[in-house]
């Protein structure tokens, strides 16, 4: 049974750090990615990394300010976003696919965690 969830939510001053943790289980995937829904928005893409690395890309709204990995040993996937802004708050989801790096749209991504929560004050 193919499970993501994640973790590292919480509440975060605009300019800080946020960095957030999804336990991958069940299957070995091609792919990976992080997604955000604001507020009354679509869900959109944040990044995503083959599940060997070496091929990270990013939204232009974090490119430059955030960094996608994963601990190999534990399968646990990872996404750090510095310089928080406040547009960045929203639901933070962990996806993942069998292919390597499918198209950013999130109907191209086979398996979803529950999401974790972000809030950002100013």
């Amino acid at each position: 049974q193919v499970q993501l969830v994640e973790s590292g939510g919480g509440l975060v001053q605009t300019g800080d750090s946020l960095r957030l943790s999804c336990v991958a289980s069940g299957r070995t995937f091609g792919s990976y990615a992080w997604f955000r829904q604001a507020p009354e928005k679509v869900r959109e893409f944040v990044a995503a990394n083959t599940w060997m690395g070496g091929a990270a890309k990013y939204a232009d709204s974090v490119k430059g300010r955030s960094h996608i990995w994963r601990d190999n040993r534990n399968n646990v996937l990872f996404l750090k976003i510095m310089n928080l802004k406040p547009e960045g708050k929203g639901v933070y989801y962990c996806a993942a696919a069998s292919g390597r790096l499918p198209p950013t749209e999130e109907d191209a991504w086979e398996y979803w965690g529950q999401g974790t929560q972000v809030t950002v004050s100013s």
